[in-house]
């Protein structure tokens, strides 16, 4: 089979969803029984995102390798259920430093070393793999950073079986109640002056876009009518592969690449979905220091939709600042999360909160920073004065950096997969004695304190077999009370809910 490309740009403005659009494009594909592989290239020159604030860029995902990429990748895992890599993240600062270590490393074998062809075949090498390629530029077309990108997918179109999905604002005006495909039609206008030509238009809009919009957006921009498709506000991103079969548009990508006609069935999805538009089974306060923006915590909260929607119902969920937190209204709640973070910022809070949930019986679960919380309330409950070597706080440091963290940023954190063996209520969440989850993280439970806390309630569940390290913590005389180092919601995916978010779902309910 010739190798098959899946292209997704965008226009007018960034946020759009393209990272939603190729995942659904993906499920579509994934569903006829096709290997698809996505990629992600980015015109940032940061390597990665680990080093970003996430007020500013959203949250970090971290993949199984240990690479942090975009949380774009989310959506890709959340919707496939599949483990991608990081050669599946492209940024121009990483493209851009293997270009000068080859040029450096005398590769080019004295050439002039230019944007075309060197970057481009750089950026290309990149994309090879079985399956059909799902390539995502990011940002919009007409910015500077991704112009290499867009090269390298004009270069690819020549050869290639190739799909070119474009995403753009179709704007509606209140003034005069119309939506408006002005800037659609120029950001097609833009995106042909790169030597490209979209085959599917998908319109981001606040509303449907009627059969006239289509009409006009397909006239001005050299598509079929039914090439244009509208992706208007939804209540849930996960009826957007709803909303896409609904106007055909897997038959569309099947004509476009040359498929098998095959019926894509997204009747399973459908169920789970329909039970996100339930009645809440439990209301959960998400409690941590990064509460300016949406995207800050998002695989938190989709990991608890998921878990949500397998038992029955949607969630409702609260974010509570831990900078000035009133931990007595957590009696508002069915459970609380304390999510990873770094710094001292609302560490306080975060203590306050476990103390109230282990003395109310009402259930936590701890996430990495939030399973190191849970240890130093207890080790204060047994008389310690107890901090963390991160924290600008006195007393005896329980968590400190891990033996291998030179403090150093930027992809140095212990990263990635890990396995544990794990017993207690713990194991009874997971069904088995050993997991794997991904981890983020450089400082660690001390283990000269493991002895000393451990008194029979509370117990260290999970241990790294190799290491030692503690990976879970739990009581036993509380109904949901454990911790993780690991952050077990990267690995959820809207079919596959993480157990753990699973149980606290069941605990709270």
């Amino acid at each position: 089979m010739q190798d098959k490309y899946v292209f997704v740009t965008g226009g007018v403005l960034s946020g759009l969803g393209k990272g939603l659009v190729a995942a659904s494009v993906g499920k579509f594909l994934q569903n006829q029984g096709l290997e698809v592989y996505p990629v992600k290239c980015d015109g940032y020159l940061n390597v990665d995102p680990g080093t970003m604030n996430p007020n500013e860029h959203g949250e970090v995902f971290v993949l199984k390798d240990g690479t942090e990429v975009d949380m774009d990748f989310g959506h890709y895992e959340r919707f496939l259920g599949e483990e991608m890599t990081g050669e599946q993240n492209l940024t121009s600062g990483k493209i851009f430093q293997e270009v000068i270590s080859k040029e450096r490393e005398g590769k080019y074998l004295g050439e002039t070393v230019q944007m075309i062809p060197h970057v481009t075949d750089q950026i290309k090498n990149k994309f090879k793999d079985d399956g059909v390629k799902i390539i995502e530029v990011g940002g919009t077309v007409g910015d500077i950073e991704n112009m290499l990108y867009l090269e390298a997918l004009r270069q690819l179109k020549k050869d290639y079986n190739v799909c070119h999905i474009h995403v753009t604002l179709v704007p509606y005006l209140d003034a005069t109640g119309e939506l408006k495909t002005k800037p659609t039609q120029h950001s097609v206008k833009e995106l042909r002056e790169t030597g490209l030509q979209p085959d599917i238009i998908v319109g981001r809009s606040e509303k449907e876009l009627d059969d006239e919009i289509k009409e006009k957006i397909a006239l001005f921009c050299d598509v079929k009518k039914e090439e244009v498709i509208s992706n208007p506000d939804l209540d849930n991103i996960y009826n957007i592969p709803l909303k896409f079969l609904e106007q055909d548009m897997d038959r569309i990508l099947q004509e476009k690449l040359d498929l098998e006609k095959k019926k894509v069935d997204l009747s399973n999805w459908k169920t789970i979905t329909d039970n996100m538009k339930k009645d809440s089974v439990a209301k959960i306060a998400i409690c941590g220091k990064y509460t300016g923006m949406d995207d800050t915590y998002a695989s938190v909260e989709e990991a608890l939709k998921h878990a949500a929607a397998h038992n029955g119902g949607s969630v409702e969920i609260e974010y509570l600042s831990t900078e000035d937190i009133d931990v007595s209204k957590l009696n508002r709640f069915d459970g609380v999360i304390i999510p990873g973070g770094f710094g001292s910022r609302g560490v306080q809070g975060k203590i306050d909160v476990a103390r109230y949930c282990r003395e109310n019986n009402l259930p936590l679960l701890g996430l990495c920073l939030g399973m190191q919380i849970m240890t130093i309330e207890y080790a204060e409950k047994k008389g310690i004065e107890a901090t963390s070597e991160e924290f600008e706080m006195n007393g005896e440091e329980v968590i400190g950096l891990m033996p291998d963290q030179d403090g150093k940023k930027g992809g140095t954190m212990r990263l990635g997969d890990y396995e544990a063996e794990i017993e207690g209520k713990t194991e009874k969440v997971y069904g088995t004695g050993k997991v794997v989850e991904r981890h983020r993280h450089r400082y660690e439970f001390k283990p000269e304190f493991y002895s000393e806390l451990q008194d029979g309630n509370f117990i260290i569940s999970g241990k790294n077999p190799g290491s030692g390290l503690a990976e879970f913590i739990e009581l036993k005389d509380h109904p949901f009370y454990i911790g993780t180092q690991a952050h077990p919601e990267f690995k959820s995916s809207v079919e596959n809910p993480a157990p753990l978010f699973d149980e606290l779902i069941k605990a709270s309910k």
